[in-house]
């Protein structure tokens, strides 16, 4: 799986580590292309094969000049426990390369993986969490965990919904990486939307309308790109300028989990959902499910979060099997809804869309693992070694 690019990336990424939070500005360099990433939960490894498969690493370890990478978000937390150092480690590498690079180059989006370290997570030494995680590997059982055993461990760990989170959803946190992602907020290189065109928008796991009414934005704007992400990305910096301390939120449109409040909710934690176990969701804001019906009429919505199988299994598709690797679209016109394994048709003002990105990256096969080509609207193509030396 290893070329020059990516021994030379993996060294970019252990240098921009080792030198700690150190955002680059704007660089001004003419992107030609411009890709979309799905939830890089994997190792720095693996993410920097599926880069150089796709022919976007130079041959000194950076994105080429021409390229524009946008992460969906969710930098942290994957693997098996016996993996969590190397995982905690691989973690930061990547975020590090990706913040070295200019902020018009690599567009970093948070996921709830990402604000979970100022979250939930804000107040833990780790020592604490370490603590912590011996119990709630213990504890934690699918589910069969014991729930008298879980309700003692949060009368001590109260900062947390359950032992889930600290045994498995968010069990590989060091304090490194909340500084890392606390920095990268304040120096506004952490985005929550990303505008790549009029009527395209790239996010961690989608807005509706609800979401937008909740901001603010008016509905004759709900469908244009730029005005949704500057009041997204404006409400993140609001929020992040009046954050001193405790766990980290923005009104009506994120709040942390806690033993009191139960597991976290808002834009980064949703999923669409037509289960009518579910149905309860959908008028509240901050949520964890929404209604897909009520996605904004005319935006097409890049997001990650939601793998295949979860996908078919909140929406009760019948139909069909799961798949790694591969863009999944789903198009409604606020009645009708159809989901697919492909980039998603041609649509028009009258149709919402949502593009998930998130193709389990640590499980699927590289060759199958697709990026989506924010110019061209469908899988980016992967581009020969040949073409590459040409480049670099």
């Amino acid at each position: 799986m290893s070329t020059p690019r990516i021994e030379a990336a993996l060294a970019r990424a252990t240098e921009a580590s080792h030198r700690g939070p150190h955002p680059a500005p704007p660089g001004g360099h003419p992107r030609t292309r411009h890709v979309a990433i799905g939830d890089p939960q994997a190792d720095i490894t693996r993410f920097f094969a599926v880069l150089d498969r796709h022919g976007l690493l130079g041959p000194e370890g950076w994105l080429l000049p021409e390229v524009q990478l946008v992460s969906v978000g969710d930098h942290f937390d994957w693997g098996r426990a016996q993996e969590r150092e190397e995982v905690a480690t691989s973690a930061v590498k990547l975020i590090a390369w990706m913040a070295a690079h200019p902020a018009d180059q690599a567009v970093l989006l948070l996921g709830n993986h990402d604000l979970g370290r100022v979250g939930e997570l804000v107040d833990f030494t780790d020592a604490r969490f370490a603590a912590a995680q011996v119990e709630a590997d213990r504890i934690y059982q699918g589910d069969d965990t014991d729930e008298a055993r879980e309700r003692d461990f949060l009368t001590r760990y109260p900062e947390v919904p359950n032992v889930e989170l600290v045994a498995r959803d968010f069990g590989t946190f060091r304090e490194v990486q909340r500084a890392w992602v606390a920095d990268l907020l304040r120096a506004r290189r952490f985005r929550v939307a990303h505008a790549a065109a009029e009527h395209l928008l790239v996010l961690h796991a989608g807005v509706t309308r609800e979401d937008l009414g909740a901001l603010g934005l008016p509905e004759s704007l709900s469908a244009h790109a730029p005005s949704v992400a500057d009041a997204l990305n404006r409400a993140l910096d609001t929020s992040v300028a009046a954050w001193k301390q405790g766990p980290f939120s923005i009104p009506g449109l994120h709040h942390p989990g806690n033993a009191a409040y139960g597991e976290g909710r808002g834009i980064f934690y949703q999923r669409p959902s037509l289960r009518p176990e579910d149905a309860a969701w959908h008028a509240i804001t901050p949520r964890r499910r929404f209604n897909p019906h009520r996605l904004p009429l005319g935006l097409i919505q890049v997001v990650g979060h939601t793998r295949d199988k979860r996908s078919r299994e909140l929406l009760a598709l019948t139909h069909g099997q799961a798949r790694d690797g591969v863009l999944r679209s789903l198009v409604t016109d606020g009645t009708t809804l159809d989901y697919r394994h492909s980039a998603p048709p041609p649509t028009g003002p009258g149709e919402a869309v949502l593009v998930f990105t998130d193709g389990s990256m640590r499980e699927s096969p590289l060759e199958a693992f697709e990026l989506f080509d924010l110019d061209t609207r469908e899988p980016a193509r992967p581009r020969g070694d040949a073409l590459q030396k040409g480049q670099g």
